[in-house]
């Protein structure tokens, strides 16, 4: 099981096969989330902002349809939808 160990500042290194897991870097974000059933906390990592949004759609001129909208957004979000811990 990794471990990681929480330095005087409140700081800790994600493990670097968790990192590689989760897919992260450098400057990613992680929010902790109470799971109100199990009463622990779960580490989500954050992706992005808005901005990397830019250019997952077609070009204006072709208008997408909600499915096509459904479907761009799933694939993006798939990736941030792990939950360990």
């Amino acid at each position: 099981m990794p471990r990681a160990t929480i330095t005087s500042k409140g700081q800790i290194t994600i493990p670097a096969d968790i990192r590689r897991e989760l897919g992260m870097k450098a400057g990613d974000r992680i929010d902790f989330v109470l799971n109100e059933t199990t009463h622990r906390y779960e580490m989500r990592p954050t992706k992005g902002s808005i901005r990397d949004l830019y250019g997952i759609f077609h070009k204006p001129g072709r208008h997408l349809t909600i499915e096509e909208m459904n479907r761009a957004i799933a694939k993006v979000g798939a990736s941030a939808g792990k939950i360990y811990r």
